[in-house]
């Protein structure tokens, strides 16, 4: 196999049979030929949302973009995120105390921060750091037949350090985000090169077997539905509306006021969010982006956002305040709001991502695992990466709330 190194597209030599790849700064650059390989079904690996992405970056991110080739034919796509990852910032946990103190609890905490503390560099990350899923890379398998893609993908991603490495660039950490358990074949090849494998929080994800929102309460037994109008009875007062580009516009320093709030709270947080990132989706996507707010006269209390994905809906980013959160159950009837947006929406399925993985289960989402892979490119130290990711990782303590009658 051979590989086209590039920041535009040039033609490469290689065998009639094997895939080619070529690599690019911006997803611009990769032009025509990504939206030839891109899959159609997912919004979220074609270009105009990237362009979005890439236009209005998480702080510190830089972008690259791998388009794979059988023989002259773009076959396949990949998004690459470089983000320099630092544990004892990236994970906020570390100095939440005890319910009940213990010098066990005291010793892991303060084993953590030092671990933590060692764990600093550029991360190679092949997958999209904003979302939750399989949105990192894409093969199109009836036309690359046999050839182990996953094999390809590690061999690109290899040169992508080697490439930054020579501009002085150093990336030694590669991690592939986000690989559902039943394409666990394509982490075996992974696993085979160095990599290893994990998990953190799952993914919680609710299906709308249901025909409206109506059907969906009553599918519940009588404690979450009566929990569900009681959440709901608490926003009279409150004025919920969808929000124009121009109210998101006004609203701006407010909205990412609620959404770090939100987001300084969470476990493990390696993506600051562009303050102008929500601004670009609505004026490039129109209705398929929502923002909706909740006001008490002027004032926004809390917004959430969903994307329409084909027959998927994201729950994408949202904010409260979380001084109100108790009184008016702010963040429970967001959610309840966008399964509302779902069925508006015809989706089949809402995708509410990791964090608050409890409360995401009392309205009738399920945990579904994703795999991550990771490797140091040092072979003396990625034989304790498994060690460390043990330690670094979040543990949200939760239990599984079960809603309906009858699980769907």
């Amino acid at each position: 196999m051979c590989a086209t190194v590039s920041t535009s597209s040039y033609p490469a030599v290689a065998a009639p049979d094997t895939l080619r790849y070529s690599y690019f700064r911006s997803i611009d650059a990769a032009g025509n030929d990504w939206d030839l390989a891109a899959p159609a079904h997912d919004l979220f690996l074609q270009r105009p949302y990237l362009n979005i992405v890439e236009s209005n970056p998480p702080e510190g991110m830089r972008f690259g973009y791998l388009v794979f080739y059988r023989q002259e034919e773009p076959v396949g796509v990949a998004v690459c995120q470089i983000k320099f990852f630092k544990g004892d910032d990236n994970i906020n946990d570390l100095n939440v105390s005890a319910k009940e103190p213990c010098f066990f609890h005291g010793l892991a905490q303060w084993f953590k921060r030092w671990v933590a503390g060692k764990t600093a560099a550029d991360i190679l990350i092949c997958g999209n750091m904003l979302l939750t899923g399989e949105h990192g890379y894409y093969f199109d398998y009836q036309k690359i037949g046999e050839t182990p893609a996953a094999e390809i993908l590690e061999k690109a991603l290899n040169e992508v350090v080697e490439i930054m490495s020579n501009e002085g660039v150093k990336m030694p950490v590669i991690l592939v985000k986000d690989i559902a358990p039943e394409h666990r074949v394509h982490g075996e090849s992974l696993t085979g090169k160095g990599f290893v494998e994990f998990c953190i929080q799952p993914n919680m994800v609710l299906e709308l077997p249901f025909p409206d929102f109506d059907a969906y309460l009553a599918a519940m037994s009588t404690k979450y539905r009566t929990r569900a109008k009681r959440a709901i009875k608490k926003m009279e007062g409150v004025e919920k509306r969808e929000m124009s580009l121009v109210d998101i516009q006004r609203e701006l320093p407010r909205i990412y006021a609620l959404y770090k709030e939100v987001a300084k709270n969470a476990g493990f947080n390696m993506v600051d969010l562009n303050e102008y990132y929500l601004l670009a989706l609505k004026r490039d996507f129109g209705h398929a982006f929502q923002m909706h707010g909740y006001y008490q006269g002027d004032t926004l209390l809390a917004f959430y956002t969903t994307i329409c994905n084909g027959a998927e809906m994201e729950a994408h980013f949202i904010g409260y305040d979380k001084h109100l959160n108790h009184d008016l159950q702010l963040y429970l009837n967001c959610l309840y709001d966008m399964v509302r947006i779902g069925f508006q929406c015809g989706c089949k399925t809402i995708v509410f991502a990791r964090t608050a993985l409890e409360i995401k289960s009392s309205i009738g989402a399920v945990p579904h695992d994703l795999l991550c892979y990771v490797r140091h490119q040092n072979s003396f130290v990625n034989n304790f990466t498994g060690t460390i990711l043990d330690y670094l990782k979040p543990v949200e303590e939760w239990v599984p709330r079960h809603p309906f009658k009858e699980e769907k």
